[in-house]
Formats: C-alpha cells, sequence, structure tokens
C-alpha cells in the first residue's frame, strides 16, 4: 500500500475494499524494521493486534497506527518517561484518556515514541531522519521522526516550551498544538500543568485536521475557496535578536503563498509586554516542574540529567510572588492577544525555531520563538513549506485566537490544497 496516503484516503480504500484493516499496521513494521536501527524513534512497540472491532469501521481513524510520546500512560506498554530506566513502569492501570480516545475512534498503538527525560531538555537517542547527525528536536523527538521517517502517519507528543513545533520544524512536518486544554492530558506526567498541551505530528494537513476533528468531534474540517479577506499579521516572539537567514526566507516564502492565496499582510506591532512573557513562561515553567517533580527529584536527584536538576533547582529558589507575577501577566496578555486577533487579524504568522536542526544529538535546539505563545495558550500550527541553505526543512508557524483551532487549520488547509510553486 501506499503508506503517504492521508488518512481519509485509507478510510476510502477500506470502503471500497482495496485495502485491510491491519495494512497500515504491517506496513509500518516494515518500515521500523528498515530504519529504526539508524533513527532510534522508539521506545516501546507494541505487538500486532487480532481482529479489529468491526463496530469502529466508520470511525475516522480505524486501523491508523499511531505512536504515543513516552510520557504518556498505557496499560499494555511500559513508560520509563525519558529516564533511561531508572524511573520505570510496565504498565499502568488504566490508559491516559487520549490512549481511550484514540481507541475509540478505531486508532492501532503502535508504540511510545522516545521523549528526552521527563519531557525536557536531556536528549534521547533519537536522530533526525533528514540527516542521522543531527537532533530530530524535543522533547517529542520520537513522535516527530516516527511520523517524519514514514513509520507511522500520526504521532503524539506534548508542548510545555517549544515541543511540538521546534521538532516539527526540524523534521519537516505538520505539528500542531492545539488550545490548552483541548485535549485532556489525563494519564500524562505532567511537567508544568499550566502549560503542557498535548499536540499531534503528520505528514500531511489533512491528517491533523481528520485528527482534530475525532478527538474534539468538531465538525470535519474543508478548505475555503480561497484566503480571500483573510488578515496575515508577521510577528515572532521575541522580536530580538535579529532573525536567522533561513528562517527569515521561510517566512518571507510562507507570507508570499498566503498572500497568492488571497491573504491580506497587516502591519502587526505587539508592544514590551508580549517580549515579557518569554521570561514569563521560564518562571512559570521552572516553579511547576519543581512541585511535579519533587517526588522524583527528592529520590533520583543523583542520576537525573544536570539540565533537569538545574531547573527543579532554579523553580524551588523563586518565590511564590514572581510565580504569581508570571501567571497574572499570561492572563492579561491573554485578553489583550484576543483583542488583537479581534481587531486587526486572524492569524500571525512567526519563526517555529531559530533555524535548521543543529548538528548533534546531546541538545534538542532552543524553544525560544515558542515560549511566549505556549504560556498564552493559544493554538500553533507548524507549516513544513521551506528548507535552509543546507537543505535541511526549516518550518514557520500559524498562529491563531484561543479555541479557534477549527479556523486556523481550515486556512492552514486552504493554504496547502493551493499549488503555489516555491
Amino acid at each position: 500500500m501506499n503508506q503517504d496516503m492521508t488518512i481519509d484516503a485509507y478510510q476510502a480504500a477500506l470502503a471500497e475494499d482495496r485495502a485491510k484493516p491491519l495494512d497500515w499496521w504491517h506496513a509500518c513494521i516494515l518500515h521500523i524494521d528498515q530504519r529504526e536501527a539508524e533513527v532510534q524513534a522508539w521506545e516501546a512497540l507494541a505487538e500486532a493486534p487480532g481482529a479489529l472491532d468491526e463496530r469502529l469501521a466508520e470511525r475516522p481513524l480505524y486501523g491508523v497506527p499511531v505512536g504515543l510520546k513516552d510520557i504518556i500512560e498505557t496499560v499494555d506498554l511500559p513508560t520509563r518517561w525519558g529516564t533511561r530506566g531508572y524511573l520505570h513502569s510496565d504498565g499502568a492501570l488504566v490508559d491516559a484518556a487520549l490512549v481511550t480516545l484514540l481507541k475509540e475512534q478505531g486508532a492501532l498503538i503502535r508504540g511510545k515514541t522516545v521523549s528526552t527525560e521527563f519531557a525536557y531538555f536531556t536528549s534521547g537517542k533519537t536522530r533526525n531522519p533528514h540527516d542521522l547527525t543531527r537532533t530530530p528536536g524535543g522533547s517529542s523527538s520520537g513522535s516527530a521522526a516516527a511520523v517524519a521517517d514514514g513509520m507511522v502517519p500520526l504521532a503524539f507528543g506534548t508542548q510545555t516550551a517549544g515541543s511540538m513545533i521546534r521538532p516539527a520544524s526540524f523534521c519537516g512536518v505538520f505539528g500542531f498544538k492545539p488550545t490548552f486544554d483541548t485535549v485532556s492530558a489525563a494519564g500524562v506526567k505532567s511537567f508544568a500543568p499550566s502549560l503542557d498541551t498535548l499536540g499531534w505530528f503528520a505528514r500531511h494537513i489533512e491528517d491533523i485536521c481528520t485528527t482534530y476533528s475525532a478527538l474534539t468531534r468538531a465538525a470535519h474540517i474543508t478548505p475555503l475557496e480561497s484566503l480571500a479577506g483573510v488578515r496575515v499579521g508577521v510577528h515572532s516572539l521575541p522580536s530580538e535578536p535579529p532573525l536567522g537567514a533561513d528562517v527569515e526566507r521561510a517566512l518571507v516564502h510562507a507570507l508570499a503563498r498566503l498572500e497568492q492565496a488571497g491573504a491580506v499582510l497587516v502591519p502587526l506591532v505587539l508592544d514590551a509586554r508580549y517580549e515579557a512573557l518569554v521570561e514569563h513562561q521560564k518562571v512559570v515553567m521552572a516553579y511547576e516542574a519543581a512541585q511535579t517533580l519533587a517526588s522524583e527529584y527528592a529520590r533520583f536527584a543523583k542520576q537525573m540529567g544536570p539540565k533537569l536538576v538545574e531547573l527543579i533547582e532554579e523553580g524551588r529558589a523563586l518565590s511564590h510572588a514572581r510565580y504569581l507575577e508570571a501567571r497574572r501577566a499570561a492572563d492579561a496578555m491573554q485578553q489583550a492577544l484576543s483583542g488583537v486577533f479581534d481587531e486587526q487579524v486572524d492569524v500571525i504568522l512567526a519563526a517555529s525555531a531559530l533555524g535548521v536542526a543543529p548538528e548533534g544529538i546531546e541538545a534538542t535546539g532552543d524553544p525560544i520563538y515558542c515560549r511566549a505563545w505556549t504560556l498564552l495558550g493559544v493554538p500553533c500550527l507548524n507549516l513544513p513549506l521551506s528548507h535552509g541553505t543546507d537543505g535541511m526543512p526549516v518550518g514557520v508557524q500559524l498562529v491563531a485566537n484561543r479555541w479557534q483551532d477549527a479556523r486556523l487549520l481550515q486556512i492552514a488547509r486552504t493554504l496547502m490544497s493551493r499549488e503555489v510553486s516555491a
């Protein structure tokens, strides 16, 4: 079968008896067998399922193999939380809510993908499929790499700073971080609960949209005739230092595509209060991580990576007053940004990362261009539209107002449905 078909195309093939329910599963097994030794995207792989429940045959994800970041609890698979074994569970008492929702939609859990340590900066074993000497990004490294390499059509991760958008940019796939709390994080290891957001990777925008509708029961997302009248502002947070040349070119290319599809460029200026959100996000993340990982730190501090220990100790030193200051700033700027979206723009085009994936796998890159948007809880989508001068992928992100996920995806699907030359 064609492993690069969309989920909707696979459902059509099943309905017309041109495919069988386990065809995609078996195709993924073969590809993983060929590539896993090099890419190393998986922490644990599931056994082949038996006969599928035919009562789910009409569900939108029926027979679709899915990867799960190794901080998402499952009954039938171990969880290591990216700890390389110093903390280990052979299986949870119940699946994470996301896993149950996926199964109810007919999806097949292919396995657990590699995560950084507790979804922070200590890198795992995964390589970037486009260049095995480079990082795939983090913390959702295995999920992004598995999708980019064609091992699965769909994989899930989380974002607390930039852990969906950055690896999507580095690996050249779509990465969607929906509005905060769109999908329940029950059964997902917390890092910073007011920031942690479940999201997913796919090679096709159609699959991002289908999955959103399946998990939220929202209406099917169809493209518009054009983007005529859609207002686009361009602004990355922070605005300093200047963007790298590869990112600048990617933004120019994306904006040209948007304008050719009918969108209107709107000048957008965001004041210094938005710039401060980057530091506020760091405060919230450190303070909350020090609390959520208090027990792990007490027991395993000597085995933890130095970056994680440093963050926890930073969080333990923060005052509650400083934490509240950061939270109140976030609340205020959420309201301010809603006004920007209501009055000025429909979406904001922004940088996803500093540039292409850095060489080496000891670090996962800098999430600087995602921190503010994550703190604000807005939906963000990486668009894999460009490559750097060295041929590696470099993405840009579209950002929309909170709870305007469907509108954001509709704009992106319309953009991607138009064949516009680079």
